[in-house]
């Protein structure tokens, strides 16, 4: 049983995530910041200060200074899969609730770290904030209500901004010569025709990220949604024409399996509202006349009347997170258990020799010579532990024993050095 107020511990202070969090505490009296977990120790107490002050937080360097009995709720921001397994892991066995920010912790052991909560009678869910627990929460009402779901996913971190005046578009400070985007300001007749040629005028700027597709395999642990491909399509597409582009294919879309996640590159003229990293779900609509209603007062609808769009164009990270808090607290939280309906596998980007070690690199979390795939399960899964799919991030500190070609995906056999208890974490989970 909590106290009041809810005592909380973070893990990863120190970083945007942290900020964000612990100055929205601020502002709520019924939970308080005690430990504050990072390496970091001066870095904490720099933050603390730029906050004014938390009168209960004290900066915390690491698992064995961690007091755990003076903690009800911990929250999982490190980013680093060993060390957050391991706290998340802890904290659970010994009976404290514990938010889920770390996605890649979460793609590799959720549906353990789950499981066992669910022995131990706490609660575990994704962090309110980033965009696994909001569209979750989105794809609950759309679900609810009865509306069925084509799609779900996100627009990417960055917006694509096109200024036709200059023949400008920029990218969280990129820019790049695209006045060819003038011609393909709008969708025509074709869709297909004109998303390849917008795809090609921003070929130059990295759209996709590790990040992205991390936050999609969270969305179906939880959903049971699915990638249509194992990259996911990354249309560059304006918010107005989302119901348009991910209708089905055989009414003119790109989506070919239903209950699908993917990610778009938001494309929008200077001063025009972003999305913000938002979430959406397309839905099919039904009876004509409600929808023509809806689309009268602005509601995105495609063309055919078939599909509509629905969204939230926001994610404000740690300021969200509270509500997480509650609903563990209360046990008011209606998100299913977490399966594994997909993996988040490691596929070669190019031919890597054996000896390499991997390491997980930027903003983004990205490992080099490696691309993160949604795959099935049933292509994961194999009769052998060894020769199971690796998750992508088992990969962060690992060694390659073997060469593997272009193209191939990473297998469990071919690593040395990943920590066994994640591995079993994500064993135990994958085989659930």
């Amino acid at each position: 049983m909590t106290r009041a107020p809810i005592r909380v511990a973070l893990t990863g202070a120190r970083g945007g995530f942290g900020r964000t969090f612990l100055s929205q505490l601020r502002s709520i009296d019924r939970m308080t910041a005690t430990q504050l977990i990072d390496p970091d120790v001066d870095g904490v107490r720099t933050l603390i200060a730029d906050l004014g002050g938390l009168p209960d937080a004290e900066p915390i360097p690491g698992h064995d200074d961690v007091r755990w009995d003076e903690i009800d709720v911990l929250v999982e921001a490190s980013g680093r899969v060993e060390a957050g397994y391991r706290y998340a892991a802890e904290a659970i066995e010994r009976g404290i609730h514990v938010v889920m920010v770390s996605k890649e912790i979460e793609s590799v052991a959720g549906v353990s770290l789950s499981r066992a909560a669910r022995a131990q009678g706490v609660g575990y869910l994704p962090g309110d904030g980033d965009q696994p627990a909001n569209l979750l929460r989105l794809l609950d009402w759309v679900e609810r209500v009865g509306l069925e779901v084509v799609a779900l996913g996100k627009s990417g971190e960055y917006d694509l901004v096109f200024d036709p005046a200059t023949g400008v578009l920029e990218q969280q400070g990129e820019r790049i010569e695209a006045s060819a985007l003038t011609d393909h300001l709008f969708l025509g007749d074709n869709i297909d025709k004109t998303l390849a040629a917008r795809a090609s005028v921003v070929a130059p700027l990295k759209r996709a990220a590790a990040a992205d597709s991390c936050e999609m395999a969270v969305v179906s642990l939880y959903a049971g949604a699915t990638a249509d491909t194992e990259r996911m399509h990354y249309p560059v597409a304006r918010p107005s024409e989302l119901a348009d582009i991910y209708a089905r294919r055989a009414d003119g879309g790109i989506i070919g399996t239903d209950r699908t996640v993917d990610v778009f590159s938001a494309l929008r003229l200077p001063g025009e509202t972003s999305f913000a990293g938002g979430v959406f779900a397309i839905v099919t609509t039904g009876d004509p006349e409600t929808w023509d209603l809806l689309a009268g007062k602005g509601h995105i609808v495609s063309r055919s009347g078939r599909y509509a769009c629905i969204y939230w164009p926001y994610h404000f990270m740690g300021v969200e997170t509270p509500l997480t808090i509650d609903a563990l607290v209360e046990g008011t939280s209606t998100f299913a258990e977490p399966r594994h309906h997909t993996v988040l596998a490691a596929r070669a980007a190019r031919a890597l020799a054996a000896g390499e070690t991997f390491e997980v690199r930027g903003h983004h979390h990205e490992i080099d010579g490696v691309a993160p795939v949604i795959i099935d399960r049933a292509d994961a899964v194999t009769d052998a532990d060894d020769t199971l799919a690796a998750a992508y991030y088992l990969l962060s500190g690992a060694r390659l024993v073997r060469d593997i070609a272009e193209g191939e995906l990473i297998r469990l056999a071919d690593l040395a050095g990943v920590a066994d208890d994640v591995r079993t974490a994500f064993v135990e989970g994958v085989r659930l």
